[in-house]
């Protein structure tokens, strides 16, 4: 590892992460909803835990990838890439139906914040991997740490100062989502890959327990049938989201770092 990246890493503060959203999916059947939309068991959330889920297509392609947490008995927060949360919502609208649940864009009304090293171990306690925890008005998520750098997500109101910590540089927080290896879609990546391309089913992700969600069943043949010949996978060089490297495409990059899914 050069010098310079291992500076990057060595990081402690916090930065505003504009490139991301919160949809608020609330009402009395909110969970059982959402239980049949992505791949996590939504309704098993317990109060203190968040988890990566997925957002399918009915061909098993995910449309977007989210960090899900309860945030009231009725209530849960659902964290996204910023530029699918428009598209993302609409669509999840249209599913409601006669379901007691409504989904809103709570973007405007919170703000979110990356927070890396010392910074994101004191707001956490050092509690383990996806922990949410409430604090007065606010949340703070455990996010697995990047090469022994503790991350965590800091949502507050939006009226709320930003936390009175150092400056981090929005280019090293994307390094530590590069290097911690957990997959954000964005709007250049949607539809391109089932779940176990971009390993959402090994970082608890996928619950193939839980029943029918869209692309379930395609999501379900790959797993048991041996049928993922892509992978994503660590790489080095320069190219976007979406575009081809490697023999594969890309899923995020930073600093000469990237995420791919490529044939394994």
């Amino acid at each position: 590892m050069g010098e310079n990246l291992a500076a990057t890493i060595a990081c402690d503060g916090s930065v505003h992460l504009t490139d991301w959203a919160l949809l608020r999916a609330h009402g009395a059947d909110a969970a059982t909803f959402l239980q049949g939309q992505l791949t996590q068991d939504v309704v098993g959330l317990r109060t203190g835990d968040a988890r990566l889920t997925g957002y399918c297509s009915a061909k098993g392609r995910l449309l977007a990838s989210f960090i899900v947490w309860r945030m009231g008995t009725d209530e849960f927060g659902l964290l996204c890439s910023a530029d699918l949360a428009t598209a993302v919502r609409k669509r999840l609208s249209m599913y409601v139906l006669r379901a007691r649940c409504r989904v809103d864009d709570a973007s405007g009304e919170w703000s979110m914040f990356g927070l890396a090293g010392a910074a994101a171990q004191r707001l956490t306690d050092g509690a383990e991997p996806w922990r949410a925890r409430q604090q007065g008005a606010q949340w703070s998520i455990t996010l697995p740490a990047a090469e022994q750098t503790p991350r965590a997500l800091l949502v507050q109101p939006a009226a709320a100062s930003a936390p009175l910590l150092p400056a981090l540089d929005p280019h090293a927080w994307s390094l530590l989502e590069v290097l911690s290896g957990v997959p954000r879609i964005t709007a250049a990546t949607a539809e391109q890959f089932v779940p176990q391309m971009v390993n959402l089913e090994k970082l608890g992700g996928v619950d193939f327990q839980k029943g029918c969600y869209p692309g379930q069943e395609i999501v379900a043949r790959a797993q048991y049938r041996g049928q993922v010949k892509r992978r994503m996978v660590q790489m080095q060089g320069a190219a976007r989201p979406g575009e081809e490297f490697g023999g594969g495409t890309v899923v995020d990059g930073a600093r000469g770092e990237l995420l791919v899914v490529a044939p394994v």
